[in-house]
């Protein structure tokens, strides 16, 4: 059984708490050990990840604690292939389920599909701010 680094458990500050339940319950049920490379964004930060082609949005879930994403390790080393986050995202889905939380993959995504991202379901977990407006309605990552 796996569990998350220090690096990765302070990666999830400020990450909406049932998105949190979800990936320590995933860690304890995957068959391949990840880590949690970002959660909470500032908007710095994601005008640099736009303009790096990392995002696609500057409306990100990232921005409201709404999303993370991770990277697998095999061996202790880094690995970035597609297996590897089809794997990860069964055991997310699968905590998900178990913890009655609405996740969505970014590998599940018809167009601009991200294998690395994760978050709250729209629908059920609406990012708004203090006037009420959807922050992340036009959120791909």
């Amino acid at each position: 059984m796996y569990q998350l680094s220090k690096h990765s458990l302070g990666r999830l500050t400020g990450v909406h708490p049932d998105l949190v339940r979800v990936v320590k319950r995933a860690i304890e049920k995957t068959d391949v050990d990840f880590g949690i490379t970002e959660g909470v964004r500032s908007l710095e930060r994601q005008k640099a990840c736009l303009a790096a082609g990392k995002s696609w949005t500057l409306h990100s879930r990232h921005l409201t604690g709404h999303a993370i994403d991770v990277d697998a390790f095999v061996n202790g080393e880094v690995r970035w292939e597609w297996p590897l986050f089809e794997r990860i995202a069964a055991a997310m889905k699968k905590a998900a389920s178990e913890l009655g939380v609405l996740v969505v993959w970014g590998g599940d995504w018809e167009t601009l599909r991200d294998g690395c991202h994760f978050e709250l379901d729209r629908r059920a977990y609406p990012s708004e701010n203090s006037s009420g407006k959807d922050l992340a309605s036009a959120s791909r990552v």
